[in-house]
C-alpha cells in the first residue's frame, strides 16, 4: 500500500501531531522497559531535525475513574523522552484547552511538547464516557485543530480506532503520514503475509485457539507450514483425539480445530511430546511424555523431540513469523521451549523473521537474539489482526500518496 510518510510532508515551522505509542511499564514515577520510547526516536529526530514542531500524543494504560488518573501521567515519559533526546521537552499536564493551545502556541521550531495521557479523556467529571477510545468525533476534530500535519507511528495501537489516531488522522486529509516505525511494521508485516519469500512457516502459541482462530485460518492460505505450541495445542490434541489429562482444552473450540486440521492437510506441525506437571505451579513435579497425557497432568511446555521437529521445519524457512509462547513462559521451569525456539531463530541467518508478542519478544531479548532477528513487532494486537488480514483502522486513516 502506498501510504504517505513523513517524507512526504512539508515540515518547516510546521506544528506536526504525532501518535506515538509511548504505552510502557511506571514505576514509582520512573520508565521501566523504554522500548517503545527508543523505537519513535527516528521519526521524531525527523521531524525536529527539518524545521518540525513534534506535539506528541499517546495513551498509557486504562482509564475509567479519577483516581486511575494521577498513576497514569506521562510526565515520567517526558523526563525520559527528554534524557533520550538530550535536549528539553516541554510536559503539558491536560489534553485540551487554554493551557495546552498556548504551550503549542510559544513553541519554536525544533521543540518537542508531549500531551498528557490521551485517555484522561475517556473520564470527564468522575463518568467513564470514553471520549478518546470510542473516537469520540468533536475530540478528533479538536486536536487535530491544535496542528497542520499529523504523523501516525503507533503500530500499537492501530488496530483500535481512537480519537487520537483516526480521529486526528480523518480531519487532516491529505496531511496524515505513516512514520518510520509505522512504514517498517507495514513492509514486514504486509510482506511477510502477502509476498513471502518462501518456504513461509508461521509459528503460533498461547493459550487459546479462540485468540488464534482467524490468525490460523488466514494463514492456512498463505503459509506453506504452521507450528503450534502453548495451551492451544491441546485443544487441536483433543480434535484428533488425543488425551490431555488436566491441560487447558477450549471444548467448545474442539469442532473448529478439527475443522481447521481438515482444512490444513499437513500443514500444521503439533507438538509430539510434552513437558506435562500435577499442577500448575513452577515448583510442580514433572515429566516429559508423548502422545497421550494422563488424567492429573497438565501439559505445560513442548518437549525436547518437539523442539527437535520444529527446528527441522524451520531450518529450510526463508520467512518466520512467530507470535506466542510455546508453553507457560513465565513461569521458568516451563520456559525452555519458548527459549529453544527463539534462539533457533536467531540462527536463521537467511531468513525474514518477524516476531511479535509479549512473551515470544520477551523471550528473544532474554536471550540477547533479537539483534539477530529481521524484525521485532511493537504491537501485539495490531500484528495479529494484520496477520488476520483484517483493515487496521489506524493505518486505513492515513492518508494515500
Amino acid at each position: 500500500m502506498a501510504k504517505l510518510t513523513v517524507e512526504d510532508l512539508p515540515l518547516e515551522g510546521k506544528k506536526v501531531l504525532m501518535r506515538v505509542d509511548f504505552n510502557v511499564p511506571i514505576k514509582d514515577g520512573v520508565v521501566g522497559d523504554d522500548n517503545r520510547i527508543v523505537a519513535a526516536l527516528p521519526t521524531i529526530k525527523y521531524v525536529i531535525e527539518h524545521g518540525g514542531r513534534a506535539i506528541l500524543f499517546s495513551h498509557l494504560g486504562r482509564i475509567k475513574k479519577e483516581e486511575d488518573k494521577p498513576g497514569l501521567s506521562l510526565r515520567p515519559v517526558a523526563e525520559r523522552l527528554s534524557n533520550l533526546l538530550n535536549k528539553p521537552v516541554t510536559f503539558v499536564p491536560v489534553t485540551e484547552g487554554k493551557q495546552l493551545e498556548d504551550a503549542i502556541a510559544n513553541m519554536n521550531n525544533g521543540d518537542v511538547l508531549l500531551v498528557q495521557n490521551t485517555r484522561y479523556e475517556d473520564v470527564k467529571d468522575g463518568e467513564y464516557v470514553k471520549r478518546e477510545s470510542g473516537n469520540d468525533p468533536e475530540l478528533g476534530k479538536y486536536w487535530a485543530s491544535l496542528g497542520d500535519v499529523f504523523v501516525n507511528d503507533a503500530f500499537g495501537t492501530a488496530h483500535r480506532k481512537h480519537a487520537s489516531n483516526v480521529g486526528i488522522a480523518t480531519n487532516m486529509p491529505g496531511k496524515a503520514a505513516a512514520g518510520y516505525l509505522m512504514q517498517k511494521e507495514i513492509k514486514f508485516l504486509g510482506d511477510a503475509v502477502d509476498n513471502p519469500e518462501r518456504p513461509f512457516v508461521a509459528i503460533l502459541g498461547g493459550a487459546k485457539v479462540s485468540d488464534k482462530i482467524g490468525v490460523i485460518d488466514h494463514l492456512l492460505d498463505k503459509a506453506d507450514k504452521i507450528i503450534i505450541g502453548g495451551g492451544m495445542a491441546y485443544t487441536f490434541y483433543a480434535a484428533k483425539g488425543i488425551k490431555t489429562g488436566d491441560s487447558l482444552v477450549e471444548k467448545d473450540k474442539i469442532d473448529v480445530a478439527k475443522q481447521i486440521l481438515d482444512k490444513a492437510g499437513d500443514k500444521i506441525v503439533l507438538p509430539i511430546d510434552n513437558v506435562v506437571a500435577d499442577k500448575f505451579d513452577n515448583d510442580a513435579n514433572t515429566k516429559v511424555v508423548e502422545g497421550d497425557i494422563d488424567d492429573g497432568w497438565m501439559a505445560l511446555d513442548i518437549g525436547p523431540k518437539s523442539v527437535k521437529e520444529f527446528e527441522d521445519v524451520l531450518k529450510d524457512a526463508k520467512t518466520v513469523v512467530w507470535n506466542g509462547p510455546m508453553g507457560v513462559f513465565e513461569k521458568p521451569n516451563f520456559a525452555k521451549g519458548t527459549l529453544e525456539v527463539g534462539k533457533f531463530l536467531g540462527t536463521l541467518a537467511d531468513a525474514t523473521t518477524i516476531v511479535g508478542g509479549g512473551d515470544s519478544t520477551a523471550a528473544v531479548k532474554q536471550l540477547g537474539v533479537a539483534g539477530k532477528l529481521t524484525h521485532i513487532s511493537t504491537g501485539g494486537g495490531a500484528s495479529l489482526t494484520y496477520l488476520e488480514g483484517k483493515v487496521l483502522p489506524g493505518i486505513a486513516a492515513i492518508s494515500e500518496k
